[in-house]
């Protein structure tokens, strides 16, 4: 799976978010390509971002860096941890959810 913008590794840290933890990546609904956060996408992509609608949190758009595997938004919003192979998640990434789900 491609992860675009300012990748510092190959499990999805990034300049901006690249702790032990930050193993997520989020496809934008405006491109539908995933980014490491929203200012990789801010200073990588030639368009406005726009968020998830509610009723389409079933579709696959968080990536787990760790293991490579895509979750619902629903399944990600529900949990700390990657349900495929136990990775942890940055937990104050619920501080940026608006930015990617409306």
């Amino acid at each position: 799976m491609k992860v675009f913008g300012s990748t510092v590794d190959a499990q999805t840290r990034c300049i901006h978010y690249r702790t032990e933890v930050d193993v997520v990546a989020m496809k934008f609904k405006c491109c539908l390509r995933y980014y490491p956060c929203h200012l990789c996408h801010a200073e990588d992509a030639d368009h406005e971002p726009e968020t998830w609608p509610r009723d389409e949190w079933g579709q696959p758009a968080v990536l787990c860096g760790v293991c490579t595997s895509e979750m619902a938004i629903s399944a990600y919003l529900g949990t700390t941890s990657c349900p495929s192979c136990g990775a942890r998640f940055n937990e104050r990434c619920a501080a940026h959810a608006h930015l990617y789900f409306g």
